[in-house]
């Protein structure tokens, strides 16, 4: 190899206040974290002699604690987008210490392209393998990987020896042209292959290569519970009832799932339901859930962004690489989010909403509509375009002190033109060629807690006339009441 080694903090002293950085990944999966945390640790010393130093971050999605935690902790972020899931960032962004502008992930590749944001001046990039004329095989995900190796004047490697160069191979790696010249993404089924197995960069702006040895270890998710099995099973009923119905058809169509504990749930009841036929998966994060699917033949193929899964299920895929390559293909989020394939493929696209409305809007983000949870994600680039978009979530939070169904969200991410169907662990609400009054009557009779109905059906009978049962006088009430009592049950409509 011709590239020059460093060391994680040579490669830090590379990088200066004021300098944005691409990092590679989506998700913990395939993201650096040597670099980073080094990054963190030269902004500290920085700090300590009363000097400033802060860079501009973008990543795929979400990271872990040597990126995300470690900047946010040494107050080393000058802005971040576009997704984000870590405490010590989400404090900074709603301290008012980091600028976070909240992006469709789909959006953002093409949108640096675009020079609708800063170019970056760094990639830093985690790969299993690495050859003297340009080809990096990337690790467990993708992200914006091809674009800010395109995009950066430097590029940092992060050579991860504990990830084999054999999942070569496993990668489908395409950047679409910008308009005037963009053609049509020739993906016509879930397994089509139509790009390269590596992101293909020039040599020349390698300015080291940074071995490490960090396995991809995601945290485990919480255990299937009584709740999230039961929006499983509701999930699950309303898409067998789907196909008898003919409004499916019978070979069924690819599903996409967000991350978490109830997707977990979601996918285990269809993997367990006998009325679902095996299936693809279109979607952008591939966990435990979908690997087991392959296992047990439930799930055929899977086109995703990013592998994040347990130490021990990819440990697995490592060892068994060559089978997993014939069921799993890894892509750019501008591919794996692309509203144009969403569309074309006819995604089933199920998510979860941080709070509904009886209107059947969604916010997936914000909490009291001002505290940044952790971002839209991908939800907007699938939920616009879905063959059928549906919403799960819990009825109540806090031990019922919080209802996620309430007169009027306090932010809008997903609005009632595009939100089909609402499921939570009471029951199914099919929002599909109904008025607003009768939406909100569907999500009051079937989705809401038995203790929030009473207060929710008040709350529709003091609405004025008009076409939406909206009270601009009361309807927040229900937040308010928390905020001063702790509690919703204690709302006065």
């Amino acid at each position: 190899m011709n590239y020059k080694i460093l060391t994680a903090d040579q490669a830090a002293a590379l990088i200066n206040n004021g300098d944005i950085v691409g990092f590679s990944g989506f998700t913990p999966a395939g993201s650096p974290s040597a670099v980073p945390d080094a990054i963190a640790k030269r902004a500290e010393e920085f700090h300590q002699r009363g000097e400033e130093f802060k860079i501009g971050v973008y990543t795929g999605a979400s990271t872990g604690n040597m990126l995300d935690g470690s900047l946010a902790r040494s107050k080393a972020v000058i802005f971040r987008t576009p997704y984000q899931s870590h405490s010590d960032m989400r404090n900074a962004i709603n301290n008012g210490e980091v600028a976070y502008f909240d992006m469709h992930l789909s959006h953002l590749a093409q949108e640096l392209r675009y020079g609708f944001l800063p170019k970056p001046k760094f990639a830093v990039i985690e790969a299993c393998d690495i050859t003297d004329d340009g080809e990096v095989v990337l690790t467990a995900g993708v992200g914006i990987s091809p674009t800010i190796c395109r995009l950066a004047d430097h590029i940092i490697i992060e050579l991860n020896e504990a990830m084999p160069a054999t999942l070569r191979g496993i990668h489908d790696i395409y950047e679409p042209l910008d308009p005037p010249a963009r053609e049509p993404i020739p993906i016509r089924h879930v397994s089509d292959h139509i790009g390269s197995p590596v992101v293909k960069i020039n040599p020349s702006k390698v300015v080291g290569v940074v071995k490490t040895a960090t396995p991809n270890a995601i945290a485990p998710f919480a255990e299937v519970d009584e709740v999230t099995a039961t929006i499983g099973n509701n999930v699950a009923l309303f898409l067998e009832n789907e196909i008898k119905a003919g409004r499916i058809p019978k070979e069924f169509l690819p599903i996409q799932s967000g991350v978490g504990n109830i997707a977990n749930a979601v996918l285990g009841s269809l993997g367990s339901s006998e009325h679902i036929p095996p299936f693809e998966m279109y979607t952008e994060v591939i966990q435990d859930a979908v690997i087991g699917l392959i296992r047990k033949g439930k799930v055929k193929f899977v086109s995703g962004c990013s592998l994040t899964v347990s130490a021990d299920v990819m440990d697995d895929i490592n060892h068994n690489v060559e089978m997993f390559k014939k069921h799993v293909v890894l892509r750019p989020q501008e591919l794996s989010n692309n509203p144009e394939l969403v569309r074309r493929l006819g995604l089933i696209t199920i998510n979860t909403a941080l709070e509904a409305d009886i209107l059947g809007n969604i916010n997936s983000t914000h909490v009291l509509g001002t505290k940044m949870m952790n971002g839209i994600g991908g939800s907007g680039d699938f939920t616009r375009n879905a063959y059928i978009s549906i919403y799960t979530c819990p009825s109540v939070a806090k031990g019922g002190k919080i209802s996620a169904i309430v007169p009027l969200v306090s932010h809008v991410d997903h609005s009632e033109h595009s939100v089909k169907i609402l499921i939570t662990e009471q029951g199914i609400a099919d929002l599909r060629g109904k008025s607003p009054r009768q939406r909100a009557e569907e999500i009051i009779n079937n989705c809401v807690h038995p203790d929030y109905r009473p207060l929710l059906r008040e709350y529709l009978a003091k609405v004025p006339s008009g076409h939406t049962p909206l009270n601009m006088n009361n309807c927040f009430e229900m937040h308010k009441a928390f905020m001063e009592t702790g509690d919703m049950r204690q709302v006065k409509f």
